[in-house]
């Protein structure tokens, strides 16, 4: 997810993305202990997403 993307959402929209992306962080932890990534190169890019939109969000909250 690109920053543009991020920008164009509201805070509900982001609030629901993040929720999914802690969801999808976890699996992919769970599947890292257990031997079973694929993706391994998901991890840093759902870490990335997941401040990403905590700072759009911080920052939209900041100017309301």
């Amino acid at each position: 997810m690109k920053s543009e993307e991020v920008r164009g959402l509201t805070p509900d929209q982001l609030a629901d993305q993040l929720i999914s992306l802690k969801k999808e962080q976890f699996n992919l932890r769970f599947q890292k202990a257990t031997g079973q990534i694929e993706k391994t190169h998901r991890v840093g890019q759902v870490r990335k997403d997941i401040a990403r939109i905590k700072t759009h969000l911080r920052t939209k909250q900041a100017k309301a």
